[in-house]
């Protein structure tokens, strides 16, 4: 095992070094950091704005691999990923939008990880009730509601109960109030932040986790080795959760696991909605504002977090699949 998780960390660090390398050059092809300087009022020259870019690091006239030399050096040496175009540290920003998005998301993931599973684990074990009918109607719902609306939905819910209530026991925007001291009272704080985001994800994401599971679950309620499970005296309910599922959950768990990249760089909406400045925003900004060392930092994270997922996954193969296992 340790060979293997060695043979697939060097591959990955591999992987993750050649897109990093190859982002920064396409980013300095395609974006211009002197476009942010372009505009203002009264005009800077051009050689004050390629002054101002050259101690960045992002000075277009530069030659392009002395530029990169300078910055992988500084990547290697001091974990310094440069700068905005406006001089802000892209670490800085990293380090900070990746615990926002953190605690956005990944919450919101596992609860309806967990409670997809869950009901289509119980609707595929009575398919055709009145439970399976139902269940399939709120999924279908779910799965056809936009996460703006989710949100709207969520937000009027909220302002309902802090009507209600006389107090604000909910809050509608931001990650964290910054008056609050004390460990439980920021606790309790970032859980009012947490819980409108964590809803509406929850909301529009579980059915499709749902869906999967109860669909590979129907594929295997029938296979050959459940009935012989059956046949050896286990009930339909056992047979289900001891072998049919540790067999169709495998799809599930391995798609999860895939989807953390865009679990942290796709939530933009969300983070728009709710005002939390994580890395879906980021992204955009870095675009936006021609932050070279901005979209290469995004993207070596969004590489990270791949073969994190792609580990992850591996592992839950051979967890769940006594066959890989033996292999």
């Amino acid at each position: 095992m340790v060979r293997y998780l060695a043979k697939k960390a060097i591959s990955w660090f591999v992987t993750i070094f050649l897109a990093t390398n190859i982002t920064y050059f396409l980013a300095n092809y395609f974006l211009d950091p002197t476009s942010t300087y372009v505009g203002r009022r009264p005009p800077l020259p051009r050689e004050q704005i390629l002054s101002t870019l050259q101690p960045l690091n992002l000075n277009p006239e530069e030659n392009i691999f002395v530029r990169w030399w300078r910055w992988i050096t500084g990547i290697v040496t001091n974990w310094d990923w440069g700068y905005a175009p406006l001089g802000t540290p892209v670490g800085e920003e990293i380090s900070y939008r990746i615990w926002v998005s953190a605690q956005l998301l990944l919450g919101a993931t596992i609860i309806a990880v967990l409670i997809g599973i869950a009901l289509g684990v119980f609707t595929a074990g009575r398919q055709y009730s009145g439970w399976d009918r139902v269940v399939q109607g709120i999924a279908i719902f779910a799965l056809n509601l936009h996460i703006v609306v989710a949100g709207m939905l969520v937000v009027l819910l909220a302002l309902w109960i802090n009507n209600a209530a006389g107090v604000r026991l909910l809050y509608v925007t931001g990650a964290a109030s910054l008056d609050v001291e004390g460990f439980w009272p920021r606790m309790v704080d970032i859980l009012q932040h947490l819980t409108l985001p964590t809803i509406a994800l929850v909301a529009t994401s579980f059915a499709g986790y749902y869906f999967m599971q109860r669909s590979l679950l129907l594929d295997n309620i029938e296979a050959d080795y459940v009935r012989t499970a059956r046949a050896k005296g286990l009930t339909r309910s056992q047979a289900i959760r001891r072998h049919a599922l540790r067999t169709s959950v495998i799809p599930v768990a391995t798609s999860v696991a895939f989807s953390i990249p865009g679990i942290f760089t796709g939530a933009v909406l969300t983070e728009t909605i709710f005002n939390w400045h994580g890395m879906g925003e980021y992204f955009i900004k870095t675009l936006a504002a021609n932050d070279v060392h901005g979209v290469v930092a995004v993207a070596a994270f969004g590489a990270l977090t791949t073969a994190i997922g792609a580990i992850l996954a591996d592992f839950l193969v051979v967890y769940l699949d006594p066959r890989v296992r033996v292999s």
